[in-house]
């Protein structure tokens, strides 16, 4: 085993590993596993120059930086696809700026090549035990069973990634502690990043979490079973009082494998009190709804970045009488009008678009 010096990053796909237990690596031909902690260096930069730490603070990198770098699968399409390899290497791909790492797939076009990051061992304890960042959760729900009547969920999905979801979030997080209600939210799927929890903390949620507390890097590709225990767990640990709320994120789109596990379990479409949908544009909107429609659901609202654009907001009406709100200048009263009328036939009916 080999010391690991002070100043390295500890970056935010590291969440749930504490700094003072990163002090030794080792070499190992051991076949990566999600989850896994290495030591490394950035030999060359590309599209991402920047590293998220563990509190939010976003760290300029070089080449030679060195940090901590966790083993995941990635699901972007306005990035990369990046996969976990089936044997060690001494060169990676930094496949998100949250330090998760890989081997790049598919990119996106528009964007630059990876971050290349050099490996220099995997990071391990004086007994010479690989770190893993799924061994120390930070959330350990005291109940095992859910208490009924549950806190209110929220639920927030969309078309795609950057479709205004977050922003529809934390609006929805606003609106509620404004008028007085206690509020927690969560982000069940996607790939570490503290920004979009932390948007929902800064408009009034608290506690907040997401997967990455259970110590997962990532959601992409986890067996159905282990997607469900996620959920399960934060709605165990944040959704106990009646009385509060509880806002909930689906990274990616509708028709993305993890979104549509979930949303497909009964499990978690008994649980939902309101659920927003948003979409880039009016014809997305529209798409996403006869989507919707084989999991039996409505939305009560629409939302995203189409929600901004008047026009796009007038071609909606032609097609539905959803109500549409503007995330991005969110209407308190109108808003809360949308999170408190109920709507009975919410679940498991047709819907006409």
């Amino acid at each position: 085993m080999m010391k690991i010096n002070k100043g390295f990053i500890l970056p935010s796909a590291a969440l749930t590993i504490k700094r003072s237990l990163i002090k030794f690596y080792k070499l190992s031909d051991k076949p990566p596993e999600i989850g896994d902690v290495v030591y490394g260096q950035i030999q060359r930069i590309g599209q991402h120059s920047s590293l998220e730490n563990a509190s939010g603070r976003i760290h300029m990198i070089h080449d030679g930086t060195k940090a901590a770098f966790v083993f995941g699968n990635r699901y972007a399409p306005d990035f990369y696809e990046g996969l976990i390899p089936d044997q060690m290497t001494d060169k990676l791909d930094l496949l998100a700026r949250s330090g998760m790492i890989g081997s790049v797939k598919t990119k996106n076009s528009l964007i630059k090549d990876p971050t290349k990051v050099k490996i220099l061992g995997y990071v391990c304890d004086k007994s010479g035990n690989i770190l893993n960042t799924r061994n120390f959760p930070l959330i350990t729900p005291r109940n095992k069973l859910k208490k009924q009547p549950r806190a209110k969920m929220i639920l927030v999905c969309g078309t795609s990634m950057n479709s205004g979801k977050s922003m529809a979030a934390a609006a929805c997080c606003w609106a509620l502690t404004s008028l007085g209600y206690k509020v927690r939210a969560s982000k069940i799927t996607g790939t570490a990043s503290l920004k979009d929890i932390l948007l929902m903390n800064d408009a009034g949620a608290n506690p907040y979490a997401d997967f990455s507390y259970l110590g997962y890097p990532s959601t992409y590709l986890l067996p159905e079973d282990e997607l469900l225990g996620i959920f399960n767990l934060l709605d165990l640990k944040y959704a106990n009082n009646p009385k509060n709320f509880w806002v909930v994120e689906l990274a990616d789109g509708v028709i993305q494998r993890e979104t549509e596990l979930l949303l497909n379990s009964t499990q978690v479409r008994a649980r939902i009190y309101k659920l927003i949908f948003c979409a880039n544009d009016a014809f997305g909107a529209i798409g996403g709804l006869n989507i919707l429609k084989k999991y039996g659901l409505k939305p009560n609202a629409l939302s995203g970045l189409c929600s901004s654009s008047p026009l796009h907001i007038r071609e909606l009406a032609d097609f539905t009488n959803i109500p549409v709100f503007n995330s991005a200048e969110p209407d308190k009263k109108g808003l809360a009008e949308i999170l408190f009328l109920r709507d009975k036939a919410l679940k498991m009916h047709k819907v006409t678009v």
